[in-house]
């Protein structure tokens, strides 16, 4: 308990809050690029603790909201093809695609499973060896070692019915693309604790150097993200842009040289589509060639017509941090966490879920 009060400590807080409005001088907007920091700053209400030039919008830091719709669609084909039994985390099930959810694909008869593990899913291959059993790989950085892990354990237990349908996506091209599009001013980046104790601060180095916006990786807890803020502003007024690390106790600037061999070992970077970004060039992971029998993409016929996003929906924007939930025409109106109709609600990372349980309308 020690731990957990030490960095929600009330007091701390207030004095960190008190130097970031001593500090900050110029108005600036800062994104958050991780789902579990929106979460934190909304049920924490770290908005009310920082002065009014600060202006913090969330980007795409929730894996399920930027996985793309024709990704969604493709699992669904997957989930309706005889003999096949789609393994997936939870929060992907009601994710919509064009059509439909692996949720309603389920309630109508496929056989689709939540997993809490990779090997959860190798498990059931094992298991039921009659039948194709799919994992859906999805997330960023932080989740693709251990599907990585399973892929190259299958493959030396030459598990012939086992294979991944990898929709991972790479954090820092992301970040490179928001800047390149030109149509969001973004002053520093919140970047994330977890993806960066795999990836290592120095992947934001190339975001620094081509487009000069600091980047301070950031713990979870709210006196993590307040000193993070702080880290950011004295960046800026001081007009300086570097890469710094305020969650000391987890990421260091190499990151994980053990997760990032065998990323390297079994996936290879590929163009991949980004709901709301579009496709992203060399974003995503790939399933190598020599595990290509495990990559469900090569298994399976999974073209699928254009994918078609809900009319009204405003994911795209918001996941790009041009708009806010309350800004979306559907935003509890018809979309809510219990009839979700973009993305970004279902997740319990989304924006539009956060907003919904802790921003008062």
């Amino acid at each position: 308990m020690k731990y957990i009060d030490e960095y929600r400590d009330g007091e701390v807080s207030k004095a960190l809050s008190r130097k970031i409005g001593k500090t900050s001088k110029k108005p600036v907007r800062l994104m958050e690029i991780c789902g579990t920091h929106t979460m934190s700053i909304f049920r924490h209400g770290l908005r009310s603790l920082l002065p009014e030039t600060i202006d913090l919008v969330s980007g795409p830091g929730c894996p399920v909201c930027v996985t793309a719709t024709e990704e969604v669609d493709r699992s669904i084909k997957l989930a309706r093809l005889p003999g096949v039994v789609v393994t997936t985390f939870g929060d992907m099930l009601r994710v919509p695609g064009t059509s439909s959810s692996l949720d309603e694909e389920k309630a109508g008869g496929a056989d689709v499973r939540v997993v809490y593990s990779t090997f959860d899913a190798l498990k059931i291959a094992g298991e039921i060896p009659k039948k194709e059993i799919v994992f859906l790989g999805i997330g960023f950085e932080t989740t693709a070692p251990t599907v990585a892990a399973a892929i190259k354990t299958a493959h030396q237990s030459q598990h012939a019915n086992f294979s991944v349908l990898s929709a991972h996506k790479l954090l820092p091209p992301a970040m490179e693309a928001l800047l390149s599009g030109g149509d969001l001013d973004i002053d520093g980046f919140i970047c994330p604790g977890h993806v960066t104790t795999i990836i290592g601060a120095s992947a934001y180095e190339v975001v620094v150097s081509n487009y000069c916006i600091p980047c301070v990786v950031t713990g979870f807890e709210p006196i993590d993200i307040l000193q993070g803020i702080l880290m950011l502003v004295e960046q800026i007024e001081g007009e300086r842009a570097e890469v710094e690390i305020q969650y000391v106790r987890g990421a260091t600037p190499g990151g994980n040289p053990g997760a990032l061999k065998i990323m390297d070992e079994v996936f290879e970077a590929c163009d991949s589509p980004w709901r709301g970004l579009g496709t992203i060039p060399r974003s995503g992971l790939a399933i190598r060639a020599g595990f290509s029998a495990l990559d469900a993409m090569t298994r399976f016929d999974l073209d699928v017509p254009p994918a078609k996003e809900p009319p009204g929906c405003s994911c795209a924007q918001i996941l790009r941090g041009t708009a806010t939930p309350p800004d979306c025409k559907l935003f509890r109106k018809t979309c809510s966490p219990r009839n979700p109709i973009g993305a970004c609600m279902v997740s319990s990372e989304g924006t539009c879920a956060a907003y919904f349980k802790y921003h008062s309308p």
